[in-house]
């Protein structure tokens, strides 16, 4: 125990009070989630390209995970203790945003299902999607309550919804395999050229300079 000594009369030893400053604890999961979200939606994205699947769908999967990641940084930096409108705009966003992902993603895990293994992995992800949906539904339900206890049962919907989302983004680990770093680049090149059809119509100089080979040296 740090004590200090009086230099007074009784030199009776008087205990060292220290003051802390009081620090907001940062909510280190939600600070990790959204560079870990962002990075598995657009390896996903990228290797669905590879597999020849140009679809709607992908692309929209790939701005709700954005749209996830986003908002969990919101939630991260934002504690609802000190901005509680901040805390909760961002859990507006990524929790719909995240509930419409792993949606988007069960059909495409349909779509591409070749093997009755990649057919049990969708069958997995629609069990998660479901449960997911339950857990936000209820989450909302319970939330407007200024009950304690019904305000704890939409804590605790909000932490399963969270929890099975994350064991959602878990089952890529049955495709990321197969990534390589073609994948990125599949995902790049499709962003590029995207920019070059967009911008190339209108002059025959901006359409030069985008061949595969520029974009390559990008």
């Amino acid at each position: 125990m740090c004590v200090l000594w009086r230099t007074g009369p009784t030199m009776s030893p008087a205990p060292l009070t220290p003051t802390y400053r009081v620090v907001p604890r940062a909510a280190a999961p939600w600070r990790m989630f959204p560079s870990s979200v962002a990075l598995v939606c657009l390896l996903r994205y990228g290797q669905l390209l590879e597999q020849s699947h140009r679809s709607w769908v992908n692309t929209m999967a790939l701005i709700t995970g954005c749209f996830n990641a986003a908002g969990l940084v919101v939630v991260g930096n934002f504690q609802v203790d000190h901005a509680k409108s901040l805390h909760y705009i961002g859990a507006g966003v990524a929790f719909p945003a995240g509930l419409l992902f792993v949606c988007l993603h069960c059909a495409l895990s349909y779509h591409g299902a070749v093997a009755p293994l990649d057919f049990a992995m969708a069958h997995f992800r629609a069990v998660l999607a479901v449960i997911a949906f339950v857990a936000l539904v209820l989450s909302g339900i319970f939330f407007i309550h200024e009950s304690s206890q019904l305000q704890h049962v939409a804590a605790l919907s909000e932490w399963v919804f969270v929890i099975d989302i994350l064991v959602f983004y878990g089952t890529f680990s049955y495709e990321f395999g197969a990534v390589s770093t073609d994948t990125l680049v599949a995902a790049f090149q499709s962003a590029s050229s995207r920019a070059c059809k967009s911008s190339g119509s209108s002059s025959t100089s901006t359409h030069l300079n985008c061949t595969p080979e520029s974009i390559a040296m990008i």
